[in-house]
């Protein structure tokens, strides 16, 4: 293939003229003599960074514009589910988990899996759980299900894979004549057909979603399955599939159902209600000190006829653990100190004389229950830090050294 430049006008008109010539003159075109620069180094000029636009973050660290952001999790744990109060959230500015939108924006949710009426009533129930009137989403968000239009970016053929470069102008499109901010496409698995497992394939998709969202300002959340990880902790390196996905994301948050332990300490009965994520990829943003918690509320659609119950729908909420210091006073503390002062307490749990059992009986807990004594081993173990308590060596009713809990050397 030619590196030259293409005709310029001057050959084309001598290529023009040639019809004047006498038959058999060779055909000949002229091109500029000096090549066409393809490709070349762009010399770096200072900015001052305080003219600089900050970035575009939309909601929270995660969804950010002209950016492509990934939301990990299990099936079944709620990640569509927060997809649309999140989309709801953004749609009508309103900090519904919590987290107010740095802007309300209009958002296109796109659902690979679920028939329409099953996301009107998802969508739906979240609005009369959060007070959500038609006219406030109206023209703010858009909704559409796979079933009925597909979105496919990229399919694999015998001689590799090829983008759908038509689909991928329709959604370009789609979000510059809407005026769109932010699109949750759930699940990313839905929108191509190569092979999940090939990074150059899923880096060729994730690529394609990236410029869209560059040239539309538009920001992107992909909802991606895990593969199997047998009840362990899920991170975002756990996405099914190829690495390309997590490396090709400027965000990328797991999600995880609420462990057994985690029940048992906060005293929750229904634990498959409660999830959290966490930011495990916001190299944009600095990582989350720990993880938010949601909890999933069943709302009454009142729907209901002769043949058929009202349907049920789970919306997501935001769920605080509980606080260990709710309820626990200074004067409460001061008179733990001052009977640890007057008696022989021990350290040990398993001991009759633990100071837990002062604890509970001051502060009104039961040590018998696993949420209460869990929170008074918290209680202790922050005034032990904090010098409220102190453990020192004594010796016992048969006179062997044990170790005693006495008042600590705090001031005040």
């Amino acid at each position: 293939m030619s590196t030259l430049s293409p005709p310029t006008e001057q050959a084309s008109n001598l290529v023009e003229m040639r019809r004047f010539l006498p038959e058999g003159t060779p055909e000949v075109v002229v091109h500029d003599a000096k090549p066409r620069r393809r490709l070349a180094a762009t010399p770096f000029k200072y900015r001052d960074p305080r003219s600089i636009q900050p970035r575009g973050w939309v909601y929270g660290f995660h969804y950010i514009r002209k950016f492509v952001s990934a939301t990990v999790a299990p099936g079944g744990v709620g990640k569509s589910s927060l997809g649309i109060v999140e989309a709801l959230a953004m749609a009508t500015g309103r900090p519904l988990l919590g987290i107010a939108p740095r802007e309300r924006v209009k958002v296109w949710l796109w659902n690979g899996e679920d028939p329409m009426e099953e996301l009107e009533r998802r969508v739906g129930a979240a609005m009369l759980h959060y007070g959500i009137q038609p006219e406030d989403v109206e023209g703010w968000l858009f909704l559409d299900s796979g079933r009925e239009m597909e979105i496919l970016l990229a399919v694999q053929l015998p001689g590799g894979a090829t983008l759908n470069h038509p689909t991928i102008q329709e959604i370009q499109q789609t979000i510059l004549d809407n005026d769109i901010g932010a699109v949750i496409l759930d699940p990313f698995v839905s929108i191509h057909r190569v092979s999940e497992n090939d990074n150059g394939m899923i880096d060729m998709v994730a690529k394609a979603i990236a410029g869209i969202a560059d040239r539309t300002n538009c920001c992107f959340d992909l909802v991606h399955h895990v593969r199997k990880t047998n009840g362990g902790e899920v991170t975002v390196e756990d996405g099914r599939g190829a690495v390309a996905l997590l490396g090709a994301v400027r965000a990328a948050r797991a999600m995880n159902q609420m462990s057994q332990d985690e029940a048992d300490r906060w005293g929750v009965e229904n634990r498959r209600l409660h999830f959290r994520y966490f930011d495990g990829k916001a190299n944009l943003a600095p990582p989350s000190e720990g993880s938010t918690w949601f909890k999933m509320e069943s709302v009454d659609l009142e729907n209901g006829n002769a043949k058929h119950p009202s349907d049920r729908v789970g919306v997501v909420t935001r769920w605080e653990t509980p606080n260990a210091f709710d309820s626990v006073t200074m004067e409460q503390m001061h008179e733990v100190r001052h009977r640890v002062s007057e008696g022989k307490w021990r350290e040990s749990s398993q001991s009759r004389e633990w100071v837990g059992y002062l604890v509970a009986e001051v502060v009104g807990l039961n040590p018998g229950e696993k949420a209460d004594k869990a929170r008074i081993q918290t209680i202790l173990k922050t005034w032990f830090a904090n010098k409220v308590l102190k453990v020192v060596t004594d010796k016992d009713a048969k006179g062997n050294p044990r170790p005693f809990v006495a008042a600590g050397d705090m001031q005040g």
